[in-house]
């Protein structure tokens, strides 16, 4: 796996404007490497239909000019581009940011590409996600956390947002060396045990089943609750989560969405998919406001900007991760309106 390891960037000299103009435009080129394979061939009259323009204009106004990157996900409804987006094996090669601390609680040990993330407990750490194989699990998720002077043999729980490679393709490595409960819903762990829904040679083989978690259930650990909150379209078994992170004295409350993209549109069951997923992004949007949801997360950096916001932290200043909860709620109103115009194009 030599040839995809996602080696450890450490240079910190850009600029902010350059990181965030940066941030843009991998996320314009990559997204979800998956997607253009995966789509529907949209025609331009459907394309140009009036819903469909209608809620591309809704998710252009909430997206304003801080969450552009979530509008790519509307590309989906859009006659298809010519040009060739990056191969899997491209994006898993891009050299891994630094690792960096987003809390007091919270470590980001991802790639450029897909995401890891560590919560630090009293009793141990919960990791989110495995990335894309043994070689990323080692060099890019073990080894950052020790740069920022954690324990891998902490890890107690690895989440699996999702049965695509890129998010279990460590799992076995981490269960081969630390032993955490592996943690999947029901739906995607029957996935991985039976048929995937794509795969590349370079993502590892999916881990075991271990143990399954619904919607409500709550992972505690410590002194930390992790509540699990079902969000299938991206997948039908797709988990997010939602957590207390500290900065200071200061409590926020997060969310990390477990599944982004609509790269299922040449899936039979593609339309539940799409509905599933409207519905999803309306129920935690009304969640974001009950409960002062001001951090939203991702699995890849190019939906959330973490590598970005890590770099910006390093100059000081207000946590760029804490947008606020009109901010979580415009980013959901963006993913939604775009899963809309997407159904309108795929109902043509």
């Amino acid at each position: 796996m030599r040839l995809f390891r996602s080696r450890i960037n450490n240079s910190d000299n850009t600029s902010d404007d350059a990181l965030a103009s940066s941030g843009r435009r991998y996320f314009l080129a990559a997204g979800c490497a998956c997607c253009a394979t995966y789509a529907l061939n949209i025609s331009p009259a459907a394309a140009q239909s009036p819903d469909v323009q209608r809620h591309l204009a809704a998710a252009r106004t909430a997206a304003g000019s801080d969450l552009k990157q979530l509008l790519k996900l509307g590309d989906v409804a859009l006659p298809a581009s010519a040009k060739k987006g990056p191969s899997i094996e491209a994006l898993m090669a891009q050299p891994a940011p630094p690792p960096g601390q987003a809390f007091d609680n919270l470590y980001f040990v991802g790639g450029k590409w897909v995401s890891a993330w560590a919560i630090a407990t009293s009793d141990g750490i919960i990791l989110i996600d495995a990335m894309n194989n043994a070689d990323d699990a080692e060099h890019v998720i073990v080894a950052g956390m020790r740069k920022l002077g954690l324990d891998p043999a902490q890890i107690k729980m690895v989440v699996i947002t999702h049965g695509h490679g890129d998010h279990y393709g460590g799992a076995n490595y981490l269960v081969e060396h630390f032993h955490p409960t592996i943690i999947a819903s029901d739906a995607d762990w029957t996935m991985m045990e039976t048929k995937l829904e794509f795969d590349v040679p370079s993502w590892g083989r999916p881990p075991k089943r271990d143990m399954v978690v619904a919607d409500g259930a709550k992972l505690t650990l410590g002194d930390t609750t992790v509540d699990i909150v079902m969000t299938p379209g991206h997948t039908m078994g797709t988990i997010s989560v939602a957590f207390d992170v500290k900065s200071g004295g200061e409590t926020h409350r997060a969310f990390l969405w477990g599944g982004t993209s609509f790269n299922f549109g040449k899936q039979p069951n593609r339309m539940e998919r799409l509905q599933a997923y409207i519905d999803a992004t309306a129920r935690v949007r009304d969640m974001a406001g009950k409960q002062n949801i001001d951090v939203f997360l991702s699995n890849h950096s190019g939906m959330d900007l973490a590598d970005v916001k890590l770099a910006q932290m390093k100059k000081g200043g207000p946590n760029p991760f804490v947008m606020g909860v009109d901010t979580t709620q415009r980013a959901l109103t963006v993913m939604h309106e775009c899963a809309l115009a997407t159904k309108a194009a795929w109902s043509v």
